[in-house]
């Protein structure tokens, strides 16, 4: 099993591609399933997570071919994949397919909508919390479909095609707003999604399907108003930069020191984390080619965030953050009010030396003055790129062990760390 040795203490300089979202590229590979027709993404990034959907919609009967490399492009640029479901051959998702990546569970949708039936595995719960999927259920039954739940899986149908409705979510999930967002594009009338999630992946996915022929109103908003057209046909789409992937490395900025551009990076999609960061003491400037990231010498101010759906500060940088302060000046507090167990990272960052104390669903973390390097062990995503930028600060070797959690959501981190000076090797078997 690879692990990643981390030898701290190097400053970060140069300039690191972003590459395009994760959480926009699954959603955007699953919406094929709704078109006989080719759908062309661009700027795909490399991660088995990606590999993963592929074999789940191969499962489907959806074609999908991966464009070669062109003449100059670099090794970090994003995959072109040519994705054509021109018949769907089955709509089970199994069991041993959805249980290994929870995103899976989205194609519950598109199959409904374009087959009128589908059968989908529950996803179960994951290591950050569960995560029910009866949001998921509401939409479709409020678009017409009949869902049962037997022996572990969702079977959903709607013989007569969907039907638009009206859709008001008790709280903000991303995952039921994709859910609702692709089927409601081919139900029969109107739909309205009242307290939609507003993250910019399902505006990515919300214009690409308007090229493809959907009809959308108030994309990036609260409310969606969707009316339904009988068929969508193919399109081109260039995925957007990873937000989660642009904090991340600006964070390791923050904490290793240095002076780091983040090209393709788009600050719109991360004002709170922006100025979070800049209360911290790091310098965050837009420029022409994305976000330049800098801290030169001053210490890392203590600075206190909550969680919070978009646009409040993610969910997914919290460990980073975390990571961040456990070299402030000072105290600061992490609220988690997203997922009930995502703090899993505390203790293996209390390894390196960091002082936090849980109460709820609160952190406090105590900045201490270094880090000292150790055996650490990745419990999920983004817990493992926490452990990454505290190894960057931590006096001597840091080895991280079960980074397959990172390969999930990071293409090409050590190349692109070590681009930019760091000591970060990864070690295999």
């Amino acid at each position: 099993m690879d692990r990643i040795r981390i030898r701290g203490g190097n400053k970060l300089n140069g300039s690191i591609e972003i590459s395009g979202a994760k959480n926009a590229a699954l959603p955007l590979m699953i919406v094929s399933l709704l078109t006989p027709e080719t759908l062309t993404l661009h700027n795909v990034p490399r991660l088995v997570d990606v590999l993963r959907l592929q074999k789940i919609l191969g499962n489907h009967g959806v074609d999908i071919m991966t464009a070669g490399k062109r003449a100059g492009q670099a090794a970090t640029a994003g995959e072109t994949l040519r994705i054509s479901a021109k018949t769907i051959v089955d709509t089970t998702a199994p069991y041993d397919l959805v249980s290994k990546m929870r995103a899976s569970f989205w194609v519950l949708g598109p199959l409904i909508a374009r087959c009128g039936e589908a059968k989908v595995s529950l996803p179960g719960g994951c290591a950050i919390g569960t995560r029910p999927v009866d949001m998921h259920l509401l939409a479709m039954e409020k678009l017409g479909a009949v869902c049962d739940i037997e022996n572990g899986y969702v079977i959903a149908r709607a013989k007569k095609g969907l039907k638009g409705g009206h859709i008001a979510f008790s709280k903000v999930s991303v995952g039921a707003t994709h859910a609702a967002l692709m089927a409601a594009v081919l139900a029969d009338g109107d739909t309205i999604i009242e307290n939609a999630a507003t993250e910019p992946e399902i505006g990515d996915v919300a214009e690409c399907l308007v090229k493809m022929g959907a009809k959308i109103e108030g994309i990036h908003s609260r409310t969606l108003k969707i009316t339904g057209v009988t068929s969508l046909h193919g399109a081109e789409h260039t995925v957007i930069p990873d937000r989660i992937e642009t904090g991340t490395y600006a964070m390791a900025v923050g904490m290793a020191g240095g002076d780091v551009t983040l090209r393709g990076a788009r600050a719109d999609t991360l004002d709170n984390v922006v100025l979070t960061m800049q209360r911290a003491g790091i310098a965050v400037d837009k420029t022409n080619e994305g976000l330049r990231i800098r801290r030169n010498g001053s210490g890392i101010l203590p600075v206190d965030v909550t969680t919070d759906p978009f646009p409040g500060f993610p969910t997914d940088l919290q460990a980073q953050f975390m990571g961040l302060m456990t070299m402030a000046q000072g105290t600061s507090h992490i609220r988690e009010t997203i997922f009930e167990n995502r703090f899993m990272h505390v203790q293996e960052l209390a390894r390196l030396g960091a002082d936090i104390h849980l109460h709820g669903d609160m952190a406090e973390v105590r900045g201490v003055r270094k880090l000292t390097g150790a055996d650490v062990m990745a419990t999920d995503l983004r817990a493992s790129v926490s452990l990454v930028i505290a190894g960057l600060a931590a006096e001597g070797e840091t080895m991280l062990h079960r980074v397959y959690h990172l390969d999930r959501g990071f293409e090409a981190l050590e190349e692109k760390l070590s681009a930019c000076g760091a000591d970060v090797t990864r070690i295999s078997g």
